[in-house]
C-alpha cells in the first residue's frame, strides 16, 4: 500500500544571478509540482517525484545532514531509519545558480514488526565461556563483524535464485535483525532479498551456536542459517565445508520442517548428509513465533537442536570428513527461488521478513 501526498508550488523565491553577479540567460523554472509517496510496505522509505517548467536538473534534501542529491529526472529515493518529522526541500534548477525551491514536512512512523514470543535459550551457561555474539542492538548492523554480500552472485548463486542481494534490505529494529525479501524489480531482478555474512571479520573451530529466529514463509522463499569454512576464499566450494545449521523450504506443508545438512569434497568427490536431518513442529509453522536453533560442534561429531531438542548428529571423524575440523564463518540470507524452492506463485506475499535476535557462540 501506498500514501501520496503531493503539492503544487506556483511561486517560489527565485535565485537568478550567477557567481560573478551579472543575470542568468536561462529561463527561470516554474510550477513546481512534488509528488511524496510514502511506502506502507516496506517501512521508511520514501520516494520523491518532482516536475517543473524549464527544469534542467532537480536537488533533493531529506533532511537528515547528508546535503542534496542530484538527479535530472526528478525521482529519488530515500530510507529513513529513525521515525520522526523530517523536512525534504526540492530544489527545480535551470542552473546551479538559477532554481526555485519548496520545502515539505513528511512523518515517518514504524510498525511493530516483532512479536516477542516463543522459546529462548541463556546469555551464558555453566562451564562455557561465551566467545562472540551479536545482539542487534543499535539502529544499523555492526559491519566490523558484518559483511553485505551484494548482487546476484554467479549463476543465481550457483542456485539460479532470482534475487538481487541489497544492503537496504536489511535494517535492525528494537534489538532486532529483519532481512527482508520484496517483490520489486532491481538490476534486472524480479525480487530483492539480503546476504550477511562474518568472513574475514569472525571465524572459529567447534563450540555451541545458539541463533534465535523466526522465518519467512511462502512458496518460492529459502531462508538460511549457515556457515562456510574460512578457506572458502582460497579452495572453494565445497572443498572448503559447508554446515547448514537451519534450513526452510517455503510452501504450504512445507513450512513446519526444517533440516540441517552437511556439505563436502570427499576425495574429489562432491558429499552431502542432504536429506538427512529433520525437524518438524507438532503444529504451527517457524513463521510463528521465535525458535532456537543450535549447533553443537567438537572434532568428532556435530548435533543439530531446535528448542534444545536434538534431532540430529553426524560422527564428522572419518579422515574424508577433514574440513568439519578447520574454522567456519557466518552467513545469513533469503533466497527467493531456485533450485531447491521453486519460484514463487500468486500465493507468495511479499514483503517477507526472516528476524533474528541473537547470535551466541560459546566453548568449553
Amino acid at each position: 500500500m501506498l500514501k501520496k501526498l503531493s503539492f503544487l508550488l506556483i511561486s517560489s523565491i527565485v535565485f537568478g544571478c550567477s557567481s560573478d553577479g551579472s543575470s542568468e540567460s536561462q529561463v527561470q523554472p516554474s510550477n513546481l509540482q512534488i509528488t511524496i509517496t510514502i511506502s506502507e510496505e516496506n517501512q521508511g522509505e520514501v520516494e520523491v517525484q518532482a516536475q517543473a517548467d524549464n527544469a534542467e536538473f532537480y536537488l533533493f534534501d531529506f533532511g537528515i545532514g547528508d546535503g542534496f542529491v542530484r538527479s535530472t529526472d526528478g525521482v529519488v529515493s530515500n530510507k529513513y531509519i529513525e521515525e520522526g518529522t523530517y523536512s525534504i526541500t526540492v530544489r527545480a534548477n535551470a542552473t546551479d545558480n538559477l532554481f526555485i525551491e519548496d520545502s515539505e514536512s513528511v512523518t515517518i512512523s514504524f510498525q511493530e514488526v516483532v512479536i516477542d514470543q516463543g522459546y529462548t535459550t541463556p546469555l551464558d551457561y555453566a562451564g562455557m565461556t561465551r566467545i562472540w555474539n551479536d545482539e542487534f542492538d543499535g539502529v544499523s548492523l555492526n559491519e566490523s563483524d558484518w559483511n553485505y554480500e551484494i548482487g546476484t552472485g554467479s549463476n543465481g548463486w550457483g542456485n539460479n535464485e532470482l534475487q538481487y542481494y541489497r544492503k537496504e534490505n536489511t535494517s535492525l529494529q528494537d534489538g532486532f535483525l529483519v532481512i527482508e525479501a520484496k517483490n520489486e524489480t532491481f538490476s534486472g531482478q524480479s525480487y530483492t532479498s539480503s546476504r550477511l555474512t562474518t568472513q574475514d571479520k569472525f571465524d572459529f573451530k567447534y563450540g555451541r551456536v545458539d541463533i534465535r529466529a523466526t522465518l519467512p514463509e511462502g512458496q518460492g522463499l529459502w531462508p538460511a542459517l549457515w556457515m562456510l569454512g574460512a578457506n572458502f576464499s582460497t579452495v572453494g566450494w565445497p572443498r572448503c565445508g559447508e554446515i547448514d545449521i537451519m534450513e526452510m523450504i517455503g510452501g504450504s506443508g512445507r513450512e513446519n520442517d526444517i533440516f540441517g545438512t552437511l556439505h563436502w569434497d570427499n576425495a574429489g568427490e562432491y558429499a552431502c548428509t542432504c536429506g538427512q536431518g529433520h525437524y518438524t513442529l507438532s503444529s504451527g509453522t517457524f513463521a510463528d513465533e521465535f525458535h532456537v536453533f543450535t549447533l553443537v560442534w567438537d572434532e568428532s561429531s556435530i548435533q543439530w537442536y531446535v528448542d534444545d531438542n536434538l534431532y540430529h548428529t553426524i560422527n564428522t571423524s572419518p579422515a574424508d570428513m577433514e574440513e568439519f575440523r578447520e574454522n567456519f564463518f557466518f552467513l545469513f540470507n533469503i533466497a527467493v527461488g531456485g533450485n531447491l524452492p521453486g519460484n514463487p506463485d500468486a500465493s507468495t506475499s511479499f514483503p517477507q521478513r526472516m528476524i533474528v535476535d541473537y547470535i551466541r557462540v560459546f566453548q568449553n
